[in-house]
């Protein structure tokens, strides 16, 4: 089938469209709360330094933060951004869970 110029261009801006909108929501997505239940079930802090060593010691290991994660969407230098773990939600770039896995 061939397409014409016109509808391939209402095409493309409609989809481009869509692409900004949603990248806006997401950047007004709420921040997750160190009180959530997910949060909490996962130690999330933050502010990886203040993670409870006792409990996530060995687990955690210095320089690690949800920046570096592979489970971390955000892009470089994002205050917060998007987590697999907590859908529709964004975390602290410089924040940690116990979910973390190494970026490979």
């Amino acid at each position: 089938m061939k397409q014409s110029r016109r509808t391939f261009l209402i095409t493309s801006l409609g989809a481009a469209s869509a692409l900004a909108l949603s990248r806006q929501a997401f950047a007004d997505a709420p921040h997750v709360s160190e009180s959530d239940p997910t949060a909490v079930a996962l130690g999330y802090k933050e502010d990886a330094t203040k993670i409870d060593k006792a409990k996530y010691g060995s687990k955690y290991v210095a320089g690690s933060m949800c920046s570096n994660c592979s489970l971390y969407s955000g892009k470089a230098g994002d205050a917060f951004g998007p987590c697999a773990l907590f859908g529709g939600k964004q975390v602290n770039s410089k924040g940690w869970c116990s979910g973390y896995t190494k970026k490979a």
